[in-house]
């Protein structure tokens, strides 16, 4: 199955190319695959507008389309539990995310939680403000490149939060390569009975 790079293009340019290289080389690295691909001479952005550039590699293939940007909105998170998934590559398979996002019932979106922990929602990482700082989750299910960004700035600080502690948090976030930083409004619901 190929793995998968979703990638801001905006008036021409590629904003965070060098977090997407990061991270392609690790997810490469890992599966023991040498790296070919050099995204920044690889890739050409749209001169105007702002696009979700989708671009699908393993070994011997790389392919890349430009599509229409629409962000999805996330206002409240429904939070369920799954101790077995694994999401640590990028890649086109998401059909257990599919299956969890399809228990969301009102909520825009889940807020997956493993041995008690929150980690991510099926389309973005997540941050709690608790105690004056911005937390992330030390356990993400995928390393997402606007998370990392946000780390290696200082602006996010890796913590285990539970899912006691993010409901009591004074806000929520969400973030990924296109959206960016998100607070949600209306929050993380109680358990659907």
């Amino acid at each position: 199955m190929p793995f998968l790079e979703t990638i801001l293009a905006e008036e021409g340019r590629f904003p965070y190319l060098p977090w997407h290289q990061q991270r392609l080389e690790r997810t490469l690295g890992r599966h023991g695959i040498p790296n070919p691909y050099d995204l920044e001479k690889r890739l050409e952005a749209p001169e105007t507008g702002r696009w979700r550039c989708r671009v699908q590699y393993d070994e011997h293939m790389f392919t890349y389309e430009f599509l229409p940007y629409t962000p999805r909105i996330i206002t409240s998170l429904q939070p369920v539990t799954d101790e077995t998934i694994t999401y640590r590559d990028k890649t086109t398979e998401r059909e257990r995310l599919d299956r969890l996002f399809a228990q969301r019932g009102s909520a825009d979106d889940v807020l997956i939680v493993q041995a008690g922990l929150i980690t991510d929602t099926t389309i973005a990482n997540v941050a709690c403000f608790i105690g004056g700082r911005w937390l992330t989750p030390k356990r993400p299910l995928l390393e997402g490149t606007a998370r990392a960004r946000l780390i290696e700035a200082g602006k996010l600080t890796c913590a285990d939060i539970t899912l006691d502690a993010a409901r009591g948090a004074e806000c929520v976030a969400v973030m990924n390569a296109l959206s960016g930083f998100v607070e949600v409004s209306g929050g993380i619901l109680p358990p659907i009975n």
